[in-house]
């Protein structure tokens, strides 16, 4: 075999591999923002979700003025956040508001029993649940994105395909607290 057919078959080899890992890169790149795609979606929902259960309870908890207000800025700010670290700092402000504002329900009998609160709050509780699976996955794409741009050869090469580190979609430290449960 001459020399010339086997550094061929090596600028090949090489040539194959560098495709496959851009090509690799890309379809986990597209994986991450398809998973940012679903939390987006979900906090949407989230959102559209908060004004009518503040209506519904502002009938039964007039004089909860401060948590309406809280409530009512922290939907604002998340539909104003346009970054994922504003939107992730918007959205546990909201998370907090909301748990206070679910609080409330706890003092007025009248409005735990009614139709639309039950309703809200399943329906709440829901988008909460698939906001936390779509957190989840996404935090899985990014882990497998970063593990592979990071891990050797592939760190030579990544970030000369113009590939870098995304970040985590953290909790914040309110949400790291215990959540504290009343039987009384």
């Amino acid at each position: 075999m001459s020399p010339l057919i086997v550094i061929g078959i090596i600028v090949l080899v090489l040539v194959l591999y560098v495709w496959s890992l851009y090509n690799g890169l890309v379809t986990l790149k597209m994986r991450i923002e398809e998973a940012w795609s679903q939390i987006d979606v979900q906090l949407k929902r989230r959102a559209d979700l908060i004004p009518n259960l503040v209506q519904t309870v502002k009938g039964y908890a007039k004089h909860e003025k401060s948590i309406m207000t809280a409530v009512t800025d922290a939907h604002k700010a998340m539909l104003g956040a346009t970054s994922l670290a504003a939107k992730a700092k918007a959205s546990d402000v909201l998370s907090g508001a909301l748990g206070k504002l679910l609080a409330i329900a706890e003092n007025y009998p009248q409005l735990k029993a009614n139709d639309s609160f039950i309703q809200l709050q399943k329906e709440l509780s829901d988008t909460e649940d698939k906001v936390a699976y779509s957190r989840q996955y996404y935090n899985s794409s990014v882990l497998e994105f970063n593990t592979k741009i990071q891990v050797f050869p592939n760190s030579l090469l990544a970030s000369g395909l113009g590939f870098t580190g995304k970040e985590f979609f953290g909790a914040s430290e309110a949400e790291r607290k215990p959540v504290k449960v009343n039987f009384e």
